[in-house]
């Protein structure tokens, strides 16, 4: 069995369209990216910020983390996450890195959820316990106290998953297979009403965060878009397209995304109730 490591890394751009300088924002008197870092760190060892801004980088070196500045022409995160682990084993002989990516794992953490919880890296590097494990990512339940307008809002991705078997009290269990990705209701449910469809079928949402073996990260940044892809403009469709899996871990905690100037003021609300419950 092949030890593993598992690094996170953090891609973080300055030139977001729609919220530019976001990882610098403020949110409870620290920086968003700050607020990342720390909490990845509460689950990971290692955890490095991938940038290709001096602000970002001053920035996360002024709060004591580590960062790699990385190239400004990359498509994605993807990409981003690829340089940043060449850069931190270029130092190495080349017997030493061949040995090291067997068992490397990376974490591909995003720079704008500072709420990211440490039990959703836990499920990602459990997926890893797997030796066959290419790809993980993880999958929330819809339940019926989301709306159907959530559901079928396409800014939320949905995953038909594939688990082997349920237990002996029909729950399903905490990993399966991702088939596919989509922005349209997945499964649709034959026969029944849409107002009903939350209560009947068994959908799940796709939280962001994914978890590469090193070998199989270099491979998949090589690959051309794909139809899949270019329809949905999901990049993991690419992947499966190319015949890779996806493993999909099950959690209950969504992520908080902040996309836009009003994501923030959201997030800051949500901030203060969350440091109020610890009080």
């Amino acid at each position: 069995m092949v030890k593993k490591a598992f690094i996170g890394i953090i891609p973080a751009r300055y030139g977001s369209t729609r919220f530019p300088g976001k990882p610098l924002a403020i949110i409870g008197g620290k920086p968003m990216i700050q607020r990342v870092y720390e909490q990845a760190k509460k689950a990971l060892e290692t955890v490095v910020v991938a940038t290709d801004d001096e602000r970002i980088f001053d920035c996360v070196r002024g709060f004591g983390g580590e960062a790699v500045m990385t190239r400004s022409d990359h498509k994605c995160g993807t990409e981003r996450c690829c340089e940043a682990v060449s850069l931190l084993t270029a130092k190495r002989s080349h017997s030493e890195a061949v040995s090291q990516q067997r068992g490397l794992i990376i974490i591909n953490i995003q720079g704008d959820e500072p709420f990211i919880q440490p039990e959703q890296i836990e499920a990602l590097k459990g997926c890893f316990a797997d030796e066959s494990t290419q790809i993980a990512t993880l999958v929330k339940p819809f339940t019926e106290a989301d709306s159907l307008a959530d559901l079928e809002n396409p800014n939320t991705p949905k995953v038909a998953v594939a688990f082997d078997k349920t237990d002996g009290n029909g729950q399903v269990p905490e990993m399966g297979r991702a088939l596919l990705f989509s922005r349209s209701v997945i499964p649709y449910v034959r026969g029944v009403d849409k107002s009903e469809w939350l209560q009947k079928g068994r959908f799940y949402r796709h939280i962001g965060m994914y978890a590469y073996r090193a070998d199989v990260l270099w491979e998949i940044v090589q690959l051309e878009q794909t139809p899949l892809e270019k329809t949905e403009s999901l990049e993991q469709l690419r992947w499966l397209e190319n015949g890779y899996t996806i493993k999909a871990a099950v959690c209950e905690t969504a992520s908080i995304g902040i996309d836009t100037p009003e994501d923030l003021k959201k997030a800051e609300a949500f901030f203060k109730k969350f440091e109020d419950s610890k009080i």
